[in-house]
């Protein structure tokens, strides 16, 4: 669409959390049109902008642009030596399919082909066992784990899987995506999302941070008769029978020496999470001999925004307007001695002034002050006045 022509008000009716702007090309529309387009030439190319506000997103998520979330951790799916993908574990909508498909080299994950309005891409509803496709040379090796339940293909894929095993076909359906782009450009009405996954970025969403473990179990007399429970058990009676006995200041020292004795005895296993490999490892591990028994236990930890959702963030549009007023006045400094109709002339530093200033203020709202990652950290949870 030209920018000369007027977009109807509902193209603008937004609020923060139920923004209009969803996609790169609805953002550097509203950066050029704060730079006074189409009245204004601005002199930047739309690469430029998507650059902008690709910093802008990669800067915002870094400190702010997570969601909390809690994760089911199997030990029978810990690789020893090894650790687990926590990124791969977050994905997975069934736990039991994991050893099926933790090994398998996606082919539909393919970064250079861009899904455009013609195709659709289809989704499994149960999971196939790799033992159908052992006679298939062309899928053998491919799927030789077989292929989970809600796993994502292209419809090339897809074609090629029916053909051989027309018997499959059954098994899946095909995903509202016809008006969806990888670019972001056009706005899918489909429902059949999952939130794991970031459609724009055609990959799932990471883990940046693991913030606590805590294994469970399933065995054994110490699910109910814990010291934890004893103590909660002495507190509450003291109080509720008169001032005596146990008391607050007695719970938080015996909590202490619990975890120091936790740490002392290796009764408590210490983790460390990469995010760049987003490999979780454990010590003691998990299956490090054939004695250890299966446990399950919550891993804690923050997850990146769908792209989509930070786009939405008033951060991102003014860190973005604030890098593409310096790249404009770097290149109207370049013709700083021409002269304009009329005698005037281009004026670069007013604008560079601005945008480093601009960027400076974002840059230290995001990053410092009492509440870094603009208010998005936890609240304290523990006052002692």
């Amino acid at each position: 669409m030209s920018k000369c022509e007027i977009a109807p008000i509902s193209g603008f009716q937004s609020t923060n959390l139920n923004s209009k702007v969803d996609n790169f090309n609805r953002l550097s529309d509203r950066i050029l049109r704060s730079l006074g387009y189409p009245f204004i030439n601005v002199e930047i190319h739309r690469d430029q902008l998507y650059e902008n506000i690709s910093l802008a997103t990669e800067y915002f998520s870094k400190f702010a642009g997570y969601t909390k979330e809690y994760l089911i951790f199997d030990s029978n799916l810990y690789k020893k030596d090894y650790g687990i993908k926590l990124d791969d574990l977050f994905t997975l909508q069934n736990s039991e399919t994991y050893k099926e498909q933790k090994d398998l080299k996606t082919p539909n994950k393919d970064f250079t082909k861009e899904i455009d309005n013609s195709e659709t891409v289809y989704t499994t509803t149960s999971s196939i066992p790799g033992s159908v496709f052992t006679s298939i040379s062309s899928l053998s090796s491919a799927l030789q784990n077989g292929i989970s339940a809600n796993n994502i293909f292209t419809g090339d894929f897809y074609q090629e899987i029916i053909k051989e095993v027309p018997t499959v076909s059954a098994l899946f359906v095909p995903q509202v995506k016809n008006n969806f782009t990888r670019k972001g450009t056009v706005v899918s009405n489909g429902d059949n999302f999952i939130n794991s996954f970031d459609y724009d970025l055609m990959d799932y969403r990471k883990v940046m941070a693991v913030t606590d473990f805590e294994e469970g179990s399933s065995t054994g007399i110490n699910t109910l008769f814990t010291i934890e429970q004893t103590l909660a058990q002495q507190t509450y009676f003291s109080y509720a029978m008169g001032n005596y006995g146990f008391d607050l200041i007695s719970w938080y020292t015996l909590k202490n020496w619990l975890e120091t004795r936790e740490k002392m005895l290796a009764t408590k296993r210490s983790y460390s999470f990469d995010e760049r490999t987003q490999l979780l490892r454990m010590y003691p591990q998990p299956n490090a001999s054939s004695s250890n028994v299966r446990f399950y236990g919550v891993v804690s930890c923050y997850v990146e925004r769908p792209i989509r959702d930070i786009l939405k963030e008033l951060w991102v549009y003014q860190y973005s307007l604030a890098l593409t007023k310096m790249a404009v006045a770097n290149i109207r400094g370049k013709y700083g001695s021409v002269t304009l109709f009329g005698g005037g002339s281009l004026n670069s530093s007013d604008l560079m002034t601005q945008g480093l200033a601009e960027k400076e203020k974002l840059e230290q709202q995001l990053m410092t002050g009492s509440a870094p990652g603009q208010g998005d950290a936890d609240p304290p949870l523990f006052f002692v006045g």
